[in-house]
């Protein structure tokens, strides 16, 4: 059955601010720019419609005021009304997930009972702000359909090597044998078991208190190395608990995955279904080191941070890996399309999810070279990933860079690649939940908007999304939920009825909900809508 012009997918546009009636307007996606090979410069395959899921993340960092807070200091009610603005854009542009840092240096944006609150937040480390930023962020994006993952930064203290600039009462100060100083910043000694052990029950304590959709842990466990041969200061804690080992590099990679592995453990046990994964540097190792490592000879995480993140996807210890491939096509040191495969053979066969950390920073920066000046650089990454299976999507770093979009990278791969809207990535181990029931469209009086009612059952989810999906010709009792043919997702919170696109004259519509693990249920019963008309969605009554 062809796709009728009428009923081809659309966009929603900003969702009014938090608090206000909420209309969406729906608008027609950018046409797709002319398909070319991949790594050709200036142009990009977009990529063919094969399944409904993929994970579309944007990163929103709080350190240092990157992305927001755009500043510290700021009144609740501009807090507020910034986020909700970068929500409503990253919304418009067609991401599905926020991943946003709420603890980045050993601090925290909610009343944590362990940490100070963040410096990035109020200007001064220990401030409260009169208000939960966390509560109020994850309300506003589940409003908006969009999962939010809480971002830890798992060791880091400060971004500044003064231990007496932090408050007398913080925990590095109460506790100096857990702290280090290390190339001009502050960590936390991984190999020091209360630290290990602390951290753990301050990332859980929002965990278990806030309706988070994922726990996402970043890169730094172990710091980058320092110039030179300045080693991390741990000679104390190895000796104190070497746990057997005489190899330093092995114990402390040791130290990492034991943090990783019991992490999981607790927010698997706490929160079932929320997701739990890390985004390591990408290179694990460089196959001249190893000979399953990459064709790349960059840094390698596995020797330099003691992040085996190999042996995390293997041991199913993370339900998904981000490896950060902040690199173009062709660059020699460390190949966009040398690394986007060897991780999807890493990941092929396992339960792990494998998405794609990508650079939005990049394009268009200067003193870039020149892939990244070309605005179809990061639609290459896209129709790469396309060809291989195992990768389920990409997160952007970071909010800002997005924003900005200097050389309209951003806006080509969204038409290139983001025409249909789509449904987040759906964990293995949750596939066999029970998902929402089947709701009730249902045409109201003017016979050209569909109401959608919720159906509840004992067994079943909750909806988190409507996916309404879009027919030519009558599907039948149990309409095809066809990914080519899902026009649009509507955040069940906040909407509950829809037009179609002026001129569906004679298009047949269905929905099914989907839940917050991203389990859809059946099909509803499909409706006609007999003339065209908007185009709009309107709010829920």
């Amino acid at each position: 059955m062809e796709l009728s012009p009428s009923c081809r997918p659309g966009r929603r546009a900003v969702l009014a601010a938090l608090g206000a009636a909420i209309t969406v307007t729906a608008t027609t996606r950018p046409a797709a720019a002319s398909a070319g090979a991949a790594g050709v410069a200036g142009e990009a395959s977009p990529a063919r419609v094969s399944g409904k899921r993929q994970l579309r993340g944007l990163w929103v960092t709080s350190l240092d005021n990157i992305d927001w807070p755009q500043r510290s200091g700021l009144s609740a009610e501009r807090l507020r009304a910034d986020f909700v603005a970068l929500l409503d854009e990253a919304s418009a542009i067609g991401f599905n997930a926020v991943f946003v840092q709420v603890r980045p240096t050993a601090d925290a944006f909610w009343p944590s009972p362990f940490e100070p609150w963040s410096q990035w937040l109020t200007g001064s480390q220990g401030q409260n702000p009169g208000w939960d930023p966390l509560e109020f962020m994850i309300g506003a994006a589940h409003e908006r359909g969009l999962a939010f993952h809480a971002w830890f930064n798992p060791f880091r203290v400060a971004i500044q090597p003064d231990p007496a600039k932090l408050l007398p009462s913080h925990p590095a100060r109460r506790n100096p044998d857990w702290a280090v100083v290390y190339n001009g910043e502050i960590y936390y000694n991984p190999g020091v078991p209360a630290v290990r052990t602390f951290v753990q029950q301050a990332v859980m304590d929002a965990v278990q208190r806030y309706d988070i959709d994922g726990v996402h842990i970043d890169d730094y466990f172990y710091p980058y190395p320092a110039p030179g041969t300045v080693e991390f200061p741990d000679d104390a804690a190895f000796a104190a608990d070497s746990r057997g080992f005489t190899d330093r590099a092995a114990w402390r990679r040791d130290n990492v995955n034991l943090m990783v592995r019991q992490l999981r453990d607790l927010v698997r046990a706490a929160r079932p279904e929320a997701a739990y994964g890390i985004s390591p540097f990408a290179v694990w190792r460089n196959h001249t080191s190893d000979p399953v490592g990459s064709a790349t000879i960059a840094l390698q995480s596995y020797d330099a941070q003691y992040s085996d993140s190999r042996a995390w996807v293997r041991n199913g210890w993370v339900d998904y890996i981000a490896p950060q491939i902040y690199w173009y096509i062709g660059f020699t040191v460390a190949d966009y399309a040398v690394l986007a495969p060897w991780w999807a053979e890493q990941t092929a066969g396992t339960d792990t999810q494998l998405w794609i950390g990508q650079s939005a920073a990049r394009p268009g920066a200067p003193g870039r070279p020149a892939p990244w000046q070309d605005p179809a650089e990061l639609s290459r990454h896209l129709a790469l990933n396309a060809t291989l299976p195992a990768i389920g999507g990409d997160i952007f770093f970071s909010a800002r860079s997005v924003r900005i979009d200097r050389i309209g990278a951003i806006k080509r791969l969204a038409a290139d690649h983001w025409n249909h809207p789509a449904l987040a990535p759906l964990l293995p181990r949750l596939a066999h939940g029970t998902p929402p029931g089947p709701p009730t469209p249902q045409t109201l009086d003017d016979r050209r908007t569909v109401r959608i009612t919720p159906w509840f059952g004992a067994e079943s989810s909750d909806p988190f999304k409507y996916a309404v999906y879009c027919y030519d010709s009558d599907p039948g009792p149990a309409p095809p939920p066809d990914p080519a043919r899902l026009a649009s997702l509507l955040p069940a919170l906040t909407v509950d009825h829809y037009q179609p696109p002026a001129g569906a004259t004679g298009a047949w519509l269905a929905a099914t909900a989907v839940d917050r693990a991203g389990r859809e249920g059946p099909a509803s019963s499909p409706v006609r809508i007999p003339e065209g008309t908007g185009p709009s969605i309107s709010p829920r009554r």
